[in-house]
């Protein structure tokens, strides 16, 4: 089957773990845009979290942004689809996460949002590989809460970083118990991911893909985590990269290999 759009997820998969891509890697995905394939992002990362790769790979013209929350037009700079998440929600998300004592990271539209005390010493919560990225990009703000309610119809994800896995799942228990009408999903090693109730990758793709006219059937999505399982379960074609996780691996029709040594490219070459 001629396959017609590839998405791609970012940590993990297009980028190394140093967080660049590869000369390689970069140069197929220009040759297969300038063959007509349309190309999408699929990633938690919102727009601003992805400033120097819009630059870097201009041809990549769509993003399913903060796991499905947004979906966006590169080259129009456009907001196609949002799903913002209610501020009583946020609220009542950060009074039940506050037991752990995680960092909380507001994703809005155009703004990433942090106490500055947690952004301090990110490595406590097992996102050192950011703390670059975030000391360049973040707002400080000291009272969240009060921040979110200010700026209703703006937040599309909330994080809420620990400092390891057992006490992640303390968090996503709790938030699980409570009630809130919110999507959850673990990422990275201690990150559980709140969006609005029904948002996900997969809901985000398949939007997107109606918009360009294509089927599910034509889209191939590339993941390594449990956080794009949805978008590995709608594509018709789910790849793997090497060091993905157990469950995107039995989601997977195809597995390549891993970040740092081109799966992209082995994927492109076998598909289309």
């Amino acid at each position: 089957m001629p396959y017609k759009l590839l998405a791609l997820d970012m940590d993990g998969t297009l980028l190394t773990s140093d967080k660049r891509v590869s000369p390689r890697t970069r140069a197929s995905l220009e040759h297969l845009a300038q063959r007509g394939v349309p190309l999408a992002y699929c990633t938690g990362r919102n727009v601003l979290e992805l400033l120097e790769y819009p630059r870097e790979l201009p041809f990549v013209r769509y993003g399913v942004l903060a796991s499905g929350a947004v979906v966006h037009d590169f080259a129009t700079q456009e907001d196609l689809e949002v799903h913002a998440l209610d501020p009583d929600v946020l609220v009542g998300a950060m009074e039940v996460a506050q037991a752990e004592g995680p960092m909380t990271h507001v994703m809005a539209l155009s703004q990433s949002v942090v106490r500055p005390d947690d952004l301090r010493d990110m490595a406590r919560f097992g996102m050192g590989i950011y703390q670059g990225m975030f000391d360049n990009i973040c707002t400080r703000e000291r009272d969240l809460e009060g921040w979110v309610r200010m700026h209703p119809g703006e937040v599309i994800k909330i994080n809420f970083y620990h400092a390891n896995a057992a006490s992640r799942d303390k968090t996503r228990r709790r938030l699980e118990e409570s009630g809130l009408p919110l999507t959850l999903a673990n990422a990275e090693q201690g990150s559980v991911e709140c969006s609005a109730l029904g948002v996900s990758k997969g809901k985000g793709l398949a939007s997107l893909a109606k918009m360009l006219g294509i089927e599910l059937s034509e889209v191939v999505a590339v993941g390594d985590s449990v956080n794009d399982a949805e978008a590995l379960k709608v594509a018709g074609m789910p790849v793997a990269m090497g060091k993905a996780s157990a469950g995107a691996r039995q989601l997977a029709r195809l597995v390549v290999a891993d970040n740092d040594h081109d799966g992209i490219v082995e994927a492109i070459e076998r598909l289309f």
